[in-house]
């Protein structure tokens, strides 16, 4: 063999361990791939999970949102409630107060009324015994008035009756010479009378009477007319 062909072998044998690297690189080329890929499939996946996350947290978010604001507008609803609620107590109790005030002051008067005419009905009855003895006094002539003792007794008898009526504000209506006053006095009869003005009172038949304020009875008079009056 010539030293030409020994040198061809051993360039063939030197490549041929060549060509052996270069086959056994390839499967480490491919085995990176892969683990490229699924690095690149967990990072996309890892991506997918985070936006996931991030899509439940917003919804978390916008149900609590919606929820709070549920929250608020029903205790919007329930102030507004309440506040209806207050403002009609309140009208009610002032009405009531106002009521108690009215019943109140109402009660005062009546307790008040009740003591002060109490005794209205005795006073009518005392009024019976005036009219007597002032009778008695009327029925005697001036010529036997004088020095006449059970005149002057009845006299004195009128005279602590009327002061006892006056003490418990008993007090009797002037009618003689006053104008005519239906709320005061009865007119029993009608006389003609020139001097005075028309409907003056000029006859008293029966004296009329005050108890404080209230009229226990009227005046029984006489009122005049003029003649052109006359029917």
């Amino acid at each position: 063999m010539s030293q030409k062909t020994r040198i061809s072998i051993k360039d063939d044998k030197k490549l041929k361990p060549g060509k052996s690297k270069n086959k056994t690189h390839e499967p480490a080329d491919q085995e990176d791939v892969v683990n490229m890929n699924e690095e690149s499939d967990r990072y996309v996946l890892g991506e997918l999970d985070d936006e996931n996350e991030i899509d439940d947290k917003n919804e978390i978010n916008d149900s609590s949102s919606k929820s709070q604001a549920d929250d608020q507008s029903e205790l919007k609803e329930k102030l507004a409630e309440a506040e209806t609620k207050s403002k009609d107590y309140y009208d009610r109790l002032l009405r009531l107060s106002a009521e108690f005030d009215n019943y109140k002051k109402r009660t005062s008067r009546q307790t008040r009324d009740l003591a002060k005419y109490a005794n209205e009905k005795l006073v009518k009855e005392i009024l019976s015994v005036v009219d007597n003895l002032e009778r008695a006094i009327d029925a005697v002539s001036k010529e036997d008035a004088e020095n006449n003792s059970l005149l002057q007794g009845v006299h004195l008898t009128l005279g602590e009756v009327l002061k006892i009526l006056e003490r418990h504000d008993v007090k009797p209506i002037k009618s003689l010479g006053q104008p005519f006053d239906p709320a005061y006095h009865q007119a029993m009869m009608q006389e003609e009378d020139d001097e005075k003005p028309a409907n003056t009172i000029i006859r008293e038949m029966q004296k009329g009477y005050m108890l404080h304020d209230r009229l226990l009875r009227p005046a029984m008079v006489g009122v005049s007319r003029s003649a052109e009056n006359k029917s």
